[in-house]
């Protein structure tokens, strides 16, 4: 199998894996939103087939957050809920690979933990950014319900702040698994020894 086809092949994978994962953790809610575990395979897939592949998989990830778990945006601002939603997932993606790829040859494990903490930086940050362009008046009404003092606090601890915690956490905490994987599927090949 070529190196084109494999990655054809793996990224299908973890395309599926991302709808599994989304799928399955819709219903583990930490605070108005589910937390995210697709930074993983999104990540995997950034370090194993490339910037496209990590952008594709975030893509996906933003798609399906569209169709299942964007409601309460849904109602307010359609565009803006869309280009949120799959601008901070591809983007989450791309910058995975982007980072990885800056660090791979000089050190893997550097290059995952990097990529690792990037994808949910991004993802977080254009969701906030999203917030501020597409919601902030509605954004502004749900701080008050709340009792926030302002929308800004309310974006980050009650709209963002435990679900970036845990989703970074778990993302480095499995790093060292996404290295040993890499380090397994990325064997160099043995070198024909010479016949002479």
């Amino acid at each position: 199998m070529n190196e084109k086809t494999k990655a054809l092949v793996g990224t299908g994978i973890l395309t599926a894996i991302v709808i599994v994962l989304q799928s399955m953790t819709l219903s583990i809610r930490l605070g108005q939103f589910s937390i995210t575990l697709v930074l993983i395979p999104i990540v995997v897939g950034a370090a194993l087939y490339g910037i496209k592949a990590g952008a594709w998989l975030g893509f996906v990830f933003g798609a399906f957050v569209v169709a299942t778990d964007a409601g309460a945006f849904l109602a307010i601002n359609v565009p803006g809920t869309v280009v949120t939603c799959v601008l901070k997932g591809m983007l989450a993606g791309l910058a995975a690979g982007l980072v990885y790829k800056l660090f791979e040859n000089k050190n893997r494990w550097v290059a995952v933990i990097s990529a690792a903490v990037v994808a949910p930086v991004v993802n977080t940050g254009i969701f906030l950014l999203g917030c501020r362009i597409f919601f902030f008046p509605t954004i502004n009404e749900w701080a008050t319900n709340f009792g926030y003092a302002s929308a800004g606090k309310y974006m980050i601890f009650g709209l963002v702040g435990g679900n970036f915690l845990l989703e970074a956490a778990v993302n480095i905490a499995l790093s060292s698994v996404i290295v040993r994987v890499l380090n397994i599927i990325k064997k160099p090949a043995p070198k024909a020894e010479s016949q002479g």
